[in-house]
């Protein structure tokens, strides 16, 4: 894996408007993610500035002045305070967080102003910020989603090599939520063959409930382009034997057929029901919106 280079940039905005999805609007304090998953599909936004997907996870931008810019947006006269997902193209809480501190600076920009929001994280780092999470959960609407696609180490280390151990995610869930703090895990996306039997599919509904998540919402694996091109390679390399199945499962196509995403759906469902988790989604979103990779765009 090449070692990731940082470059510092700033923002000329920091709240960006998001169409077809859950949420009307987002924030993203970087650009690439060293987690380095190989099926993320904002893996292709770094062909918006030149640069090749496969160098996601290896060429990061630092929005060193982007809690500036959103102070003055969030006091412009326009502004309704409209819920903000943080982490959509972009994970927050990536180890440069740890030096840059921009995802804090955020949060604490939006508690000053009692903003709904929520963060979507694979990072444990999301951690650290407990107390300004819990003050804003205790004021506003304000959620932190965890994203886990498996228990299985190993298959994780091969398909996120970057991130953090299942295990390590699920304790953050149990601090976060005894925190007070509204948490969710997403599990997405499920990966045909990889990740969707099941077993799989509820030991990791049932480890979500068990570390105090109060829902669990899934989507199916999408492809763009680019982004299924990469991931191709990673699916030859290291399971060849569904080579031809993705192939097949994904010619042409961005989203896998409508009777395989119903399936998950349909297992998921029913483990979420097993386990006695909420039924109230994230910011509103429905069943038909949430089909497809989840916390989108990261």
């Amino acid at each position: 894996m090449v070692p990731p280079i940082i470059h510092e940039i700033e923002a000329r905005s920091a709240i960006n408007a998001v169409r077809g999805m859950p949420f009307k609007w987002s924030l993203n304090p970087y650009k690439g993610c060293v987690h380095g998953c190989g099926y993320c599909y904002a893996r292709a936004y770094h062909g918006f500035l030149g640069l090749p997907v496969s160098t996601f996870d290896s060429q990061i931008f630092a929005k060193t002045n982007i809690a500036a810019v959103l102070e003055v947006e969030l006091h412009k006269p326009s502004w309704a305070f409209e819920p903000i997902a943080i982490g959509t193209a972009t994970d927050p809480y990536q180890r440069f967080e740890g030096q840059y501190r921009l995802t804090r600076a955020c949060l604490e920009t939006l508690a000053r102003v009692d903003n709904p929001g929520s963060v979507t994280t694979k990072g444990t780092l999301v951690t650290r910020d407990v107390d300004v999470l819990a003050d804003l959960a205790s004021r506003t609407e304000f959620a932190v989603n965890v994203s886990l696609i498996t228990l299985d180490r190993e298959i994780a280390r091969t398909i996120e090599p970057g991130a953090p151990a299942p295990m390590s995610r699920l304790r953050a869930i149990e601090r976060l939520g005894a925190a007070g703090i509204p948490v969710s895990l997403f599990l997405a996306p499920v990966l045909p063959g990889i990740t969707d039997a099941p077993e799989q599919i509820e030991a990791v509904v049932r480890a979500a409930a068990e570390h105090g998540a109060r829902d669990v919402w899934a989507g199916t694996l999408r492809l763009a382009p680019d982004v299924r091109e990469h991931f191709f390679q990673i699916v030859a390399r290291h399971f060849p034997q569904l080579r031809q199945g993705y192939q097949r499962f994904y010619s042409g196509a961005t989203y896998a057929p409508t009777a395989y995403q119903l399936r998950v759906e349909g297992l998921v469902g029913a483990q979420r029901r097993a386990a006695g988790l909420g039924t109230t989604p994230t910011h509103g979103e429905s069943s038909r919106q949430r089909r497809g990779q989840l916390a989108l765009p990261i």
